[in-house]
């Protein structure tokens, strides 16, 4: 086994680390209590082609691979985890599902300026009533007689909603058909019928503006259908896939920095005289942050590259998911433990990474449903 990294994955990581310490790290904290989306640095990850690591060149993006995307979105998230979580999304669930299923004139038109950064995407998948349960949906796309689409519904929890120009929506083309009557739309939002509600007052991730959206009678041309009609399932299915490899990634950068700050408090820290790492206790939490988040990014590595080798990953990017993102909740939860009173405290940034870790065992696919996936692909029953 190889575990070398090549010159042009370490060198994206290397464009990340250096725009996370140099300008998202000093900027998290006022993002977080202002709950501001970071327009500015969003643009400037595009700009720097992290907005569209593995889009090929032709449309915008980086035309790397997805390992560097795991290496780049650690170095995000460690600064800051809102930013890593535009940064998912725009890569993970909106990019990946128009190169894969899109045709040319979508992906010039959508996918490059969400990979240039001169444009946000979104995903819109969940409603109020329907969030595991994506079969539930009850948002509707009816078909016309000019073979365009007239859509009505509400969708949930939509990250980036309020400031998004395109944005790949599921609804519900022949509800008898249940999963196999969801279609895939692509959306611009400054067409008339789409509107947006208030954005969500989040416990963490505050920087990544979330909104519920609606759609009153919008029309979608033909044109805009992604795939074919009744594929919808299938198509946002494997988008998750490629979404959790994201997460997981999150996860550790999230993981790493209360792992990092945590080290160095506890040889600063004393107490009876010595520094509080020097007691057995301490010692054998900082051990098992290293093991847990060691084991996560082996794990998401693994799943970034069957994914880059064109094989199936649809379980690895679940064990990764589920695996990170307990870790990441441990280790954020252990972090301010170990700083005892000044760990609840918000002049600490672990408080922060406390804030932040809780999401990732919850969006694309709570570990709940990561298990559920697991087991299932393992045993062959559903």
């Amino acid at each position: 086994m190889d575990f070398s990294f090549t010159e042009e994955q370490l060198m994206i990581q290397d464009v990340a680390r250096r725009i996370a310490q140099e300008k998202i790290g000093p900027s998290a904290e006022g993002f977080d209590k202002s709950g501001e989306f970071p327009l500015e640095n969003i643009r400037l990850l595009g700009e720097n082609g992290l907005m569209g690591i593995e889009v090929p060149g032709e449309y915008g993006g980086a035309d790397m691979d997805p390992i560097a995307y795991v290496l780049a979105m650690v170095e995000i998230a460690a600064a800051d985890a809102a930013h890593s979580t535009i940064m998912s999304v725009n890569n993970s669930l909106f990019c990946n599902g128009i190169l894969t299923h899109g045709t040319e004139a979508q992906k010039q038109k959508y996918v490059r300026a969400i990979a240039e950064g001169s444009a946000i995407g979104a995903f819109a998948l969940t409603e109020p009533q329907s969030g595991s349960d994506a079969t539930a949906m009850r948002c509707r796309a009816v078909k016309q007689d000019d073979g365009s689409y007239k859509i009505n519904g509400k969708k949930s929890w939509i990250t980036s909603g309020p400031v998004a120009k395109y944005i790949v929506l599921f609804a519900m083309t022949d509800p008898d058909k249940g999963a196999r009557g969801i279609t895939a739309f692509l959306i611009d939002t400054d067409k008339p019928g789409f509107g947006r509600g208030k954005t969500e007052p989040k416990l963490g991730i505050r920087a990544s503006a979330t909104c519920e959206i609606e759609f009153n009678d919008y029309i979608v041309d033909a044109d805009d259908v992604l795939g074919n009609e009744g594929e919808g399932f299938k198509i946002a299915m494997g988008v998750l896939d490629a979404g959790r490899i994201g997460i997981a990634s999150q996860s550790i950068g999230i993981a790493r920095a209360a792992y990092e700050a945590t080290l160095a408090y506890v040889k600063e820290r004393k107490a009876f005289g010595q520094p509080i790492g020097a007691f057995q206790m301490t010692q054998a939490k900082i051990a098992d942050m290293k093991c847990k988040l060691d084991a996560s990014l082996l794990l998401t590595l693994r799943a970034a590259w069957l994914k880059g080798q064109g094989k199936k990953f649809t379980t690895e990017a679940s064990v990764a998911k589920l695996t990170a993102s307990e870790a990441c909740m441990w280790i954020a939860h252990q972090a301010v433990q170990i700083h005892a009173g000044m760990g609840y405290s918000k002049e600490m940034p672990v408080e922060r990474y406390f804030r932040d870790a809780k999401i990732t065992e919850i969006y694309e696919g709570t570990s709940e449903i990561q298990r559920l996936v697991i087991a299932r692909n393992e045993t062959g029953l559903r």
